[in-house]
């Protein structure tokens, strides 16, 4: 599945060809799919490792991203994280950065996986915490780390207010656009976030975190690593359901501006993947679509 017009095509021989030159010891394990995101493709490698490679150029900064600086912050947070144990480099066979990872055992959360959201939320909330109470060991908001999500809404106006009108057009979509983009502006008119920068996780979603026995185990791809305002971070709340949105929201003591900015975030990565992904991935159309669903849903309800 082809999602961007610059793609690097990725398939088992590929990986294969990859780990004979770069690992041989593991390239007779067993090699199966391992899911594909917008992002990167992954495989899993024998019992205990997994292999990611980006998608495009733009991606494989995030890689490169997320092996310098995933081992300066595992140690400073109690939940697991990827554990790099090899850096791919780029070569003729494939122009860009990839890793291997060691794999963490857990499923997606969901319906079928987490026994109670409320705690599942609380629990979502303490990794937050930490994660943004983390020392930046000299980061700062420049470069790689400074990826849209950690900014201020203003800047992306001009974009969201695009999607917007492609969903306004796009038939069979049955979303109500008017009372998304009434809510956005509601965020824009708000104060500038003021508070300091900390470190991002940027993609807090269900696939990104990993649940066993029923709870919260790790969290997973960091592609989307920043620094910046935290009103983003609390974005994916609005994929998960009310019970553990409102036991996250009472963990933080969110005040109202940060949860109403927060669900901006949430609207402009919907409606901006409605509008990037409707022909070619529709899975992800659905997640989004859902999101917007229910941040409709809750506003009601407020």
């Amino acid at each position: 599945m082809t999602l961007h017009e610059n793609e690097i095509p990725i398939d088992e021989a590929l990986v294969r060809s990859l780990l004979e030159t770069q690992r041989p010891e593991w390239a007779d394990l067993p090699l199966s799919p391992a899911g594909a995101g917008t992002d990167n493709i992954m495989y899993r490698l024998g019992d205990d490792l997994l292999v990611r490679l980006p998608r495009t150029a733009g991606t494989g900064r995030s890689v490169r991203k997320e092996q310098e600086w995933l081992p300066r912050l595992a140690p400073l947070l109690a939940c697991p994280v990827p554990e790099h144990v090899h850096a791919g480099t780029p070569s003729s066979a494939f122009p860009l950065v990839w890793s291997v990872h060691r794999w963490i055992d857990g499923d997606e959360a969901g319906p079928d996986t987490v026994r109670d959201w409320s705690a599942f939320g609380a629990d979502l909330a303490a990794v937050v915490r930490e994660l943004h109470g983390a020392d930046l060991m000299g980061a700062t908001r420049t470069d790689d780390l400074s990826w849209y999500r950690g900014g201020s809404l203003r800047p992306c106006d001009q974009w969201v207010s695009r999607c917007f009108e492609d969903c306004r057009t796009t038939e069979g979509l049955d979303l109500d656009v008017e009372t998304l983009e009434r809510l956005w502006r509601t965020a824009l008119a708000l104060p500038e976030p003021s508070g300091p920068h900390v470190w991002l996780h940027g993609d807090l979603k269900p696939t990104n975190l990993l649940v066993r026995e029923g709870r919260l185990r790790a969290v997973i791809d960091f592609g989307g690593l920043s620094v910046g305002f935290p009103d983003a971070e609390h974005a994916t709340l609005w994929d998960l359901p009310p019970r553990a949105r409102q036991a996250y929201w009472n963990t933080l003591a969110l005040d109202e501006p940060t949860w109403v900015r927060a669900r901006a975030w949430a609207i402009a990565v919907g409606v901006g993947g409605i509008s990037y992904y409707w022909h070619t991935y529709p899975a992800f159309v659905a997640e989004c679509r859902a999101r917007l669903q229910a941040i409709l849903a809750d506003a009601d309800a407020r």
